[in-house]
């Protein structure tokens, strides 16, 4: 089913989650391939971006081989700075849309800086961020945020309205609190309320842990699509399948040979990208999601933590698939 982020349609009700050290172009790339409707960066500082920091820049290079709608997620809590790093980035970059993180629980951004989650203990800040963003850009601007900041601070269809009235075109949201982090349970009940306070999209994140969760939380709270983090990691194929099941669709099973040459591709698409050795170790943390669970993986780490040559992790995972 199709739906929009201001004029920019999405092909489909499954979007890939912003996650650190994941969510670059090379793994969006393969998520293209699955069928993501559309993606989200990393984390990407808005103080970098206005300092012209190359190494901040590096990590979106790749974005222009894509050709879904692909937003870059700023985080930060000054609204002019805000405002000028997404203007940059709109100047610079193929993005469809710029996601303001209102959401990150991570210690170092929430906490000593003020932004991610921090950001919804300020309704008036978080007005002044989304509208100078808004203003600053002729693309969308989305928010992502959590249902709030601990248990007793449950503002998350607050913020949302705000949000909508600073121009906002559509909501994300990790059906947990900021106390919570990535622990306990998502509640789903949050993102139903969020959806019914508000007249733009809203996309539920939290506990998709297979496509039959997608499809519930969908019915369960009439979101408008569901993100996908964390249950992607080394299983791509669940995007795929989602989409197919969603479509009432028949799903496809994964052998290890498909994981190997998943694997094989992600390299590639590091190697595009990043120089040798960070795409070498890069794939490692890769190398254990894709095959988690799998017969000789402990052994098939063990021989890729010790080398830095891409060549090396090629051979490496192409006698893993012999085997």
């Amino acid at each position: 089913m199709e739906w929009n982020i201001g004029t920019i349609q999405i092909r489909n009700q499954v979007v890939l989650a912003p996650m650190a050290g994941v969510s670059n172009p090379s793994y969006m790339k393969i998520c293209e391939e699955m069928g993501v409707g559309c993606a989200i960066s990393e984390l990407i500082s808005s103080e970098a971006i206005i300092r012209e920091n190359e190494k901040t820049f590096q990590m979106l290079r790749g974005l222009e081989d894509l050709k879904i709608p692909v937003a870059v997620q700023l985080f930060g809590a000054k609204p002019t700075v805000m405002a000028e790093a997404a203007k940059i980035i709109e100047e610079r970059f193929p993005v469809s849309f710029i996601d303001i993180n209102m959401g990150c629980p991570v210690p170092k951004v929430a906490v000593r800086s003020g932004a991610g989650s921090a950001l919804m203990r300020d309704l008036d800040l978080v007005y002044q961020i989304v509208k100078e963003v808004v203003s600053a850009v002729s693309i969308p601007v989305t928010v992502k945020i959590r249902s709030g900041w601990d248990q007793n601070h449950i503002n998350a269809v607050e913020v949302a309205k705000v949000v909508e009235k600073a121009g906002a075109s559509a909501i994300f949201i990790h059906a947990r609190t900021r106390s919570q982090g990535y622990t306990g349970k998502a509640n789903w009940d949050v993102i139903r309320s969020v959806k019914e306070s508000v007249s733009i999209p809203v996309i539920g994140n939290g506990d998709i842990k297979t496509p039959m969760d997608a499809k519930k939380m969908l019915e369960e709270t009439h979101c408008d699509a569901v993100m996908i983090g964390r249950a992607a990691l080394g299983n791509p194929w669940i995007i795929q399948n989602t989409i197919h099941y969603l479509d009432g669709e028949e799903m496809n099973s994964i052998s290890v040979n498909d994981r190997v040459d998943m694997c094989l591709k992600h390299l590639e698409y590091l190697r595009k990208y990043k120089s040798e050795k960070l795409a070498c170790l890069e794939i490692r943390s890769h190398i254990a999601w894709y095959f988690k669970g799998i017969k000789g993986n402990n052994e098939l780490r063990n021989k890729v933590y010790q080398t830095n040559n891409i060549h090396d992790i090629i051979s490496i995972l192409k006698e893993f698939k012999e085997e």
